[in-house]
């Protein structure tokens, strides 16, 4: 309790801290600052039931149950009190005053962060990062590579599906229709699908957007571009981007990615079944737009992409081609397929390699092809 009035009676605050100035024992010099001002007061310490600090003009008691020692200079014994001022401190640098009132304020040091508590903090604060940094780099990599495949292939396509919706929001853009289009497009995906081992069940669309773009959604949705078809040359360059996009579908390559940019709480919702909300399927759409496969994921899509090109007798170098076009001509424009999917020099010179002349019949007639060229007009 704070008492500011020595000369009233009336005011049983003052009456209480006045009774316990008169009996307190002899005490010392100390320093009293009350919080309200920035003025110090040079006070006189007593103990009684209660700690009290008396000067010609004023005189405070402080409960010994609220006093909690705070950082002070070395040799000085600072503290403050729970139930005055929250800005009030007392200074002492008697020794034996000091001592004197550490021995009746039993709680002095009651939430107070020590050194050793500051050490303790950084060191556990340390140990915070580190664990951070070890779910990011090693756990989620590792639980992503053991859980893709445990995924039900169900729970995979809903939750591409959900994503569909998002995709065509996030571009603004609706999906190319023209019959004669669609029906070039469709002979195009089915003639990669077969000799690249996937059933009926793979989704395909064009987006009306002028980005040169190309991805796979988990669960066997995958979308192609207006700004692509625009780009592209030939059916063989064109051919070879969508079996490169069929190869991550075939490795879920976009379905590991997902978990592993989705982090923890992607995790759980998988582990809990909940992915195919309307969260889930925002960051779904989002997360495959900006993916970012691993070398080793890009060169085993390279494969398997050469490898049904070959297997369509058509070549492999038309595909290196469009992808060096796109990159020359939109890198830092806007979001180009290759920018998620960056073409080295080594996997070019490999396409390149691995070209042969063509064997098999063209993918798509000249009519077809001038038809998928305008499937957004």
């Amino acid at each position: 309790m704070d008492s500011t009035s020595p000369d009233s009676d009336s005011e049983p605050g003052a009456a209480e801290a006045t009774r316990a100035v008169q009996v307190a024992p002899p005490g010392g010099p100390a320093t009293y600052f009350d919080g309200l001002s920035n003025r110090r007061q040079n006070v006189t310490i007593g103990f009684a039931n209660q700690l009290v600090m008396r000067s010609p003009d004023n005189f405070v008691s402080w409960p010994y149950a609220d006093i909690r020692r705070v950082d002070g200079p070395n040799g000085t014994l600072r503290v403050s009190c729970l139930s005055a001022s929250p800005l009030a401190r007392l200074e002492i640098r008697d020794a034996a005053l000091v001592a004197e009132l550490i021995a009746r304020c039993s709680q002095i040091d009651q939430n107070r962060l020590t050194r050793g508590g500051i050490a303790r903090i950084i060191a556990w604060s340390l140990a915070a990062v580190a664990s951070i940094v070890t779910l990011v780099l090693v756990v989620i990599p590792f639980a992503a590579d053991r859980l893709t495949p445990l995924v039900p292939p169900a729970m995979e396509r809903h939750l591409g599906e959900a994503a569909v919706t998002q995709i065509k929001t996030i571009y603004h853009a609706q999906l190319c229709s023209e019959t004669a289009g669609q029906a070039a497009f469709a002979k195009l995906v089915t003639g990669l699908r077969r000799p690249a081992g996937l059933d009926d069940s793979i989704g395909s669309q064009v987006l009306d957007t002028p980005v040169p773009n190309a991805f796979a959604l988990p669960g066997g949705q995958f979308f192609l571009f207006r700004g692509l078809l625009d780009t592209a040359n030939d059916p063989d360059e064109v051919a070879g981007v969508l079996a490169h996009e069929l190869g991550h579908l075939k490795h879920r390559d976009n379905l590991r990615q997902l978990i592993h940019n989705g982090g923890s709480s992607f995790l759980i919702g998988l582990l809990f079944g909940d992915v195919t909300g309307a969260g889930a399927a925002i960051f779904a759409s989002r997360a495959m737009i900006n993916a970012s496969y691993s070398r080793e994921a890009e060169e085993a899509a390279d494969s398997f992409a050469i490898e049904v090109m070959h297997k369509l007798g058509r070549p492999t170098r038309p595909m290196g081609e469009l992808l060096f076009r796109i990159t020359g001509k939109e890198a830092g424009k806007q979001p180009a397929l290759w920018a998620s999917h960056p073409l080295t020099e080594d996997r070019l010179a490999r396409m390149r390699a691995e070209d042969r002349p063509p064997s098999g019949p063209p993918l798509l007639s000249a009519e077809e092809w001038k038809a998928l060229k305008a499937i957004c007009k």
